[in-house]
Parts: C-alpha cells; sequence; structure tokens
C-alpha cells in the first residue's frame, strides 16, 4: 500500500494539544512508521506504564546527561554512543530462557568491576572477559554517572543509556524505555554472548534460545550502523567501522555488510548470517527501508532490555518520555558529508 502526501492527525489521551505526523516520506512503509509512533505517543499519555506510575524526573536529567557525552561536535554520535549501546547488548544479552527470572538485564556487567570474592581464587569480574573486551572506559563513565543520580540502578542506567545513545545518532529511532530493574552482583553465565567467527547457525540458535526469531535477529544486527571493530580479525584495525557512516543511524549497514566500501570491514558473523536461508532473507529485507528496519529494531531492543526481568514490562515503568525524540533522519543524512567514513 501507497499513503502519499498524507498528514495523520495523532489525539493523545488527556492531551491539550494535537500532533500531526506527516508519514509521505515514507513511502510504503508508512503503516510501519505509525505503528512505530504508538509507544511514544503512549507512553507521552500515560496510558502504557508496565507497572504503573509516571517516570520519576531525575531521568530527564539523566538523559541530558547521557546527551552531552554522546554527541559528536560533529552533530553525529560518538565513541561513548556506540560503546553504550554495546553495553546494554552484552548486559542483558548473556540470558537465555533456561534462566528465567534471572540474570539478563541486572547490571552486572558493571557492578562486578571491584568484584573480590570468587570460586576460584579469581573474581569473575564480567569486564574482564574477552568478550567484553573495551566497555571498562564506558563502564566508569557509568559508575561516574551513577554517584551524580544515587536513586538510579546501573541495570536501569545501561538499557536507558543505550535508549539514549540511538537517538543521540541521527535516524535513531525513539524506543520505549523501562526502569525500576533491580541490580545484581552476580556474574553473568558465561558463554552467552555471540562470537564474531561463530557459524550462522550456532548464532541463529543462541538468539533463538533468547527467545528472538530470524526477523528480530537481523534488525538487532543493524545496530552494527554505527558500530566499530576493536582487532576482531586480522584485517581488522582497531576503530573500522561496519559500514561507511558510522555516525549515522541507517540502514546502509545491510548493503555494506554484503559489498564493504573501502575502509569497511564487516564481522565475520554478520556476513555469515546475511547468508543464513532463514535469517539471510530478514537481512536483506532491510536493505534501503529505513522505517522498517526502525520499527523492528525498536521491537527487538525493547525485548533485550526486558531479558531476565522478573515479571518483564508489567513490573516496570515506562520512562519512554524520557528519552529525547530522534533527529530527523532524512534531512541529517542528507547533510551529512558524502565522504564521511570514520567518526
Amino acid at each position: 500500500m501507497r499513503l502519499s502526501n498524507i498528514v495523520v492527525l495523532v489525539l493523545t489521551a488527556g492531551a491539550e494539544a494535537f500532533s500531526l505526523v506527516d508519514v509521505s516520506e515514507y513511502g510504503n512503509d508508512a503503516l510501519i512508521a505509525i505503528k512505530r509512533a504508538i509507544p511514544a505517543l503512549m507512553a507521552r499519555s500515560g496510558s502504557s506504564d508496565g507497572g504503573g506510575g509516571s517516570c520519576p524526573s531525575v531521568w530527564k536529567s539523566v538523559a541530558s546527561s547521557l546527551q552531552k557525552l554522546y554527541l559528536g561536535s560533529d552533530g553525529q554520535c560518538n565513541d561513548d554512543a556506540r560503546a553504550a549501546i554495546r553495553l546494554a547488548f552484552h548486559d542483558c544479552g548473556t540470558w537465555d530462557l533456561s534462566q528465567g527470572p534471572t540474570g539478563g538485564c541486572d547490571g552486572s556487567l558493571v557492578n562486578t568491576i571491584g568484584l573480590t570474592t570468587s570460586t576460584n581464587g579469581v573474581p569473575d569480574r564480567e569486564l574482564s572477559r574477552p568478550e567484553n573486551g573495551f566497555l571498562t572506559d564506558i563502564s566508569l563513565k557509568m559508575i561516574s554517572l551513577q554517584k551524580t543520580f544515587p536513586s538510579v540502578t546501573m541495570a536501569d542506567l545501561i538499557s536507558f543509556g543505550a535508549a539514549v545513545a540511538i537517538v543521540t545518532c541521527p535516524g535513531g529511532p525513539q524506543i520505549q524505555t523501562f526502569v525500576g530493574r533491580k541490580d545484581s552482583m552476580n556474574p553473568a553465565k558465561p558463554g552467552g554472548l555471540p562470537n564474531v567467527h561463530a557459524d550462522a547457525d550456532s548464532l541463529f540458535k543462541l538468539f533463538e534460545a533468547k527467545g528472538f526469531d530470524a526477523k528480530g535477529l537481523a534488525a538487532l544486527l543493524g545496530a552494527h550502523s554505527t558500530s566499530k571493530g576493536f582487532g576482531q580479525t586480522d584485517i581488522m584495525k582497531s576503530g573500522t567501522p561496519q559500514d561507511g557512516t558510522p555516525g549515522l543511524w541507517d540502514v546502509k549497514y545491510y548493503q555494506d555488510t554484503l559489498t564493504p566500501p573501502t575502509g569497511c570491514v564487516p564481522f565475520p558473523s554478520d556476513t555469515s548470517l546475511a547468508a543464513h536461508p532463514v535469517v539471510g532473507k530478514e537481512f536483506h529485507g532491510f536493505i534501503g527501508r529505513q522505517s522498517k528496519w526502525a520499527g523492528d529494531f525498536g521491537s527487538a531492543m525493547t525485548k533485550m532490555t526486558l531479558l531476565g526481568v522478573p515479571g518483564g514490562a508489567n513490573s516496570l515503568i515506562d520512562c519512554t518520555s524520557a528519552v529525547p525524540r530522534g533527529t530527523n533522519n532524512k534531512r541529517d543524512m542528507r547533510a551529512a558529508p558524502i565522504n564521511d567514513r570514520v567518526r
């Protein structure tokens, strides 16, 4: 269905004013754009709180501090932003269905930084694990921020921080964001994170064990639109991006994984999944379809930030309203330098 030159009138419950949303720019994906806007509108109307209650005002101040940390002088998201997104994946993504309401998004990735107890003489500090390399700097910044806002848990700060980082990247969607998680000092179960050298079948099974289907996995891979490697392969120098515009949240990643431009090196795991008979179909479906990916990524990322949380969203408070709105991707992407490669 093609919707063109259409303006959708959105009246939020209890609001004294209405919003006009021009969906013509989304073309064939206009309905996806409308669907994508609903969670944020509900959050602003106060009708979608999972555990009841309104979002604590402190989160507006947290968001402001995070945006200052994440925004580069060029108006694009910086290395702290991409590290914050990765931090949330690595805190939450260790979880699988066998763990039930334990582990997952509990802040243990950062909280165990000072762990002194152990069972074998060596404290299991998650940041010391090879898969969590280069996350210490952003973790220390999160610890410092938590001291400024002592009422927030590290578990919430990590997930909320990723949501703010995403919208700081031009084109990034405002995802539904919850707070109310409890912190844990128990190290996450080892072996739960994907390996960049793993084969596609094992990676797909790993994510299925976390509750994600092929579409969800392919959508989450798109976060590598803003990632940079740190030497995971022989030809990947530290700081090498996975697509040509790592400061922008766009679908260029999907095409660039298939045909990498000069200066970009995709992760071997991404290349394998792009060729997988099931995941690959979804992967190819995001090429050139920004709004489709934004909607599917938003759903998958919200699900990621709820892994292991007892009661899920129903036990938490919706703080989407505290997350800044994403920037206009088409305007900002047109304004970006054509030869922008590494930021």
